[in-house]
């Protein structure tokens, strides 16, 4: 019997290098600065209520590019609807 030992190597998760799904729709949505803001916010203060400025800053932004994604889909709809 060889006294070699075992020769695999464990694969580690490269989780840290992959993006959250959640992170990459904030950062496609052009709002990840307000969304940093929250988060720096609420790690200094662990109290959302004192939050509230950059909360509605998000959501004001998040609102703003929801609201620009349903018009371009509308617009495109309506492209394709008119090229039949």
């Amino acid at each position: 019997m060889s006294a070699q030992g075992h020769t695999w190597s464990r694969q580690v998760k490269k989780e840290d290098e992959e993006e959250d799904p959640l992170d990459q729709l904030i950062s496609r949505s052009g709002c990840a600065a307000s969304h940093y803001a929250v988060q720096e916010c609420m790690a200094q203060h662990q109290d959302w209520r004192q939050c509230q400025p950059q909360v509605q800053a998000f959501r004001d932004c998040m609102s703003e590019q929801q609201a620009k994604r349903r018009e371009e889909l509308q617009r495109k709809k309506e492209q394709s609807s008119a090229h039949r």
